[in-house]
């Protein structure tokens, strides 16, 4: 596997808080990644190590076979969106447009042009005056139009309506379609990972719970259900990865091995949204340095 992202025993400490540590991760190349964690698991962080904005206080990261951020041809196979998707308010979309090919070598004009001609900003506009969803239309088209290799995307529709949500994501989709980008999608919304992941990665306390392709996961998942019962009562071969309780139920995640029918337990495949929520309620192990 050719990984476009490899951290191993990663870390970034501010003072006496770790934001990041011990993170182990290999993103294959060619996909695109939702990589999703509850606030303070470490993903802003651990993009902005990958996009070179910060620098580890322990460990390593390689990013599309080098060091992040160094020089000028290794920062030209990352793009990056963050969350605020960053533009300049008194710029214009194409002295954006403008500065983008004067600041990256494999620039796209051709492409840049036709996209902001599709998505219907004119030229003329300022940033400022632009909706947050066409700021992000914007930012997303400067991020592709350097043809990176690797497109990070640090929840840049977060803030968005729906509709532009679905533009964003369209675009997104149909970028990543050629197979020649890979991208790392950091996201709360499920349902947004649904429609344009392939990869996932759930990141809980700097510890990756679990990666590996969607369908893959899907099919090893299931989530059982039945009258409040000990999860020990399963047949063997059952991982639990999960287990929550109400007054009269237990519905367990378990990964692995095959279900045998039981009239005890009504059992159906995981979807998305059960692998995310099983895997970030298992226990959280503190780690002290």
């Amino acid at each position: 596997m050719t990984a476009v992202l490899r951290a191993q025993g990663l870390g970034k400490r501010y003072r006496r808080r770790w934001a990041l540590s011990d993170c182990a991760l290999d993103i294959p190349a060619g996909r695109v990644v939702g990589l999703v964690g509850p606030n303070g698991a470490g993903k802003t962080t651990l993009l902005s190590l990958a996009a070179g904005l910060l620098t580890p206080t322990s460990g390593t990261i390689e990013v599309c076979g080098g060091r992040p951020a160094d020089g000028r041809a290794q920062l030209a196979k990352v793009g990056f969106v963050a969350q605020d998707t960053p533009t300049y308010a008194r710029l214009t979309v194409a002295e954006h447009l403008r500065l983008g090919a004067r600041l990256n070598p494999g620039w796209d004009p051709r492409l840049a042009r036709d996209r902001i001609r599709r998505i219907g900003l004119r030229p003329d506009q300022r940033a400022g005056s632009l909706s947050g969803g066409q700021r992000a239309q914007l930012a997303l088209t400067l991020a592709i139009a350097k043809r990176p290799r690797l497109l990070i995307l640090d929840e840049p529709v977060a803030g968005l309506d729906p509709l532009a949500r679905q533009d964003f994501l369209g675009d997104l989709a149909e970028a990543a379609a050629g197979g020649e980008v890979s991208v790392v999608h950091s996201s709360h919304l499920v349902s947004d990972l649904e429609q344009v992941c392939d990869y996932l990665v759930v990141l809980v306390a700097s510890r990756v719970r679990v990666a590996g392709d969607v369908g893959a996961l899907l099919a090893e998942h299931h989530l059982l259900t039945a009258p409040r019962i000990d999860p020990a009562a399963l047949p063997p071969g059952l991982e639990v990865v999960s287990v929550r309780h109400t007054d009269s139920r237990t519905t367990v995640l378990v990964r692995g091995g095959s279900v045998p029918p039981d009239p005890a337990w009504t059992a159906r495949p995981a979807d998305l949204e059960d692998l995310v929520l099983g895997y970030m309620s298992m226990p959280t192990v503190e780690v002290h340095r």
